[in-house]
């Protein structure tokens, strides 16, 4: 469906879920081109969550082509409740949002994106979720022709990537002289790295959700980290991302047994650590997960040259001790000047979830199971 042309560059709608498969090459260039771009940007990402987790005639996606190549892109879907509205896709599941723009034609590539989107969105507000600081997609706005609201959405955890000795010494010199003492108890247990190859991942990630749900087990587990389509999803997408190096995924093997493994996306500016899962019994050898973990990510990714060691969302207690920057996602409200009270409506109900899910942390703070709840009120 076209959306119009401008500037040289030509705005396509696309609603076929089969000619968004067949866009994996020239996508794949278009993140390679998009500095903002985060892992959850990949076409085997977002052709994976659709798979698992799309509704048919939902698929919307804005196409900006120069000259046939690939150079503007803003994956969406339609969603009808509490009101229609274009979200992005990856859905709860994902952390980070952003539209994709060929960094050499970005002056033209956002103006076309929020015209075409503008046209998109005669009949629903858009909603873009998780947009994080400096991403292409903050650039909407300022080309955008009708009303627009942003708010503040979810808190993320960032460290440099700096050797792991210069990220201890950040500490304060208690918490130091402790990381280092978990350290020689875990390299005293005799725990092996293996790095999963393309063909392991099914059973790799089959292990990693079993361990994940035996570590969180009375504690909350998020339900949907439980459920079929995830694992479809994250063996579908995780099988891709190997192969082409937009994710990792690791074991931790004790006595040729997988005690631990993690899936790590990356991209350019980050490497983001997604899921993991540990057997509980680690804890009676003194293994410390989170920080044998953490200096394996953090090794990796100063090797691969990638700046950022990102714990992604969440700001629980433990990612404090490191020091990090907090880094807060942004939330997008626009719509045309006609559906002005829609999106009013839309911001009102988003803040008065938001209230109560500050409330219930508050008043709730010992309820094991609340942790999943209130992801599930903050998600939609």
């Amino acid at each position: 469906m076209s959306a119009g042309s401008t500037g040289g560059l030509s705005v396509t709608l696309c609603r076929d879920p089969r000619q968004f498969a067949g866009l994996e090459e020239p996508w794949n260039r278009l993140v390679r081109g998009c500095p903002t771009a985060t892992p959850f940007q990949s076409h085997a990402w977002l052709h994976s969550w659709w798979l698992s987790y799309g509704r048919e005639g939902r698929l919307r996606i804005l196409l900006v082509r120069r000259g046939g190549e690939l150079v503007g892109a803003a994956p969406l879907m339609l969603v009808h409740r509490p009101l229609p509205l274009l979200v992005p896709l990856g859905g709860p599941i994902t952390d980070h949002f952003d539209v994709l723009v060929a960094a050499e034609h970005a002056d033209l590539v956002v103006p076309a994106l929020a015209r075409g989107l503008y046209r998109a969105a005669r009949g629903a507000v858009v909603d873009l979720r998780e947009v994080r600081p400096g991403a292409a997609a903050e650039g909407l706005g300022k080309h955008w022709a009708g009303v627009g609201s942003t708010l503040t959405d979810s808190t993320c955890m960032e460290l440099p990537a700096l050797p792991f000795d210069e990220l201890v010494r950040r500490m304060p010199s208690s918490g130091a002289q402790r990381v280092r003492a978990k350290l020689r108890k875990t390299d005293a247990a005799g725990i092996e790295e293996h790095e999963v190859t393309e063909d392991e991942v099914p059973r790799a990630v089959r292990s990693l959700l079993r361990l994940h749900e035996k570590q969180w087990r009375g504690r909350g587990v998020n339900p949907e980290h439980l459920r079929p389509r995830f694992a479809e999803h994250l063996t579908r997408a995780a099988r891709r991302m190997v192969r082409t190096g937009e994710g990792r995924m690791t074991e931790f093997r004790l006595d040729g047994k997988v005690v631990a493994a993690n899936v790590t996306l990356l991209s350019a500016g980050l490497s983001g650590g997604y899921l993991y899962g540990a057997d509980p019994d680690l804890r009676a050898l003194k293994v410390d997960v989170g920080t044998l973990l953490l200096r394996h990510e953090a090794e990796r990714a100063l090797a691969d040259g990638r700046p950022v060691v990102s714990f992604l969302r969440g700001s629980e207690p433990y990612k404090n001790h490191w020091r990090p920057e907090t880094v807060v996602n942004q939330r997008f409200l626009l719509a045309t000047t006609a559906l002005a009270p829609l999106l009013r409506l839309h911001e009102s109900q988003v803040t008065g979830r938001e209230r109560v899910v500050d409330a219930l942390r508050e008043s709730l703070p010992a309820a094991r199971d609340w942790r999943a709840r209130l992801n599930d009120l903050r998600v939609r």
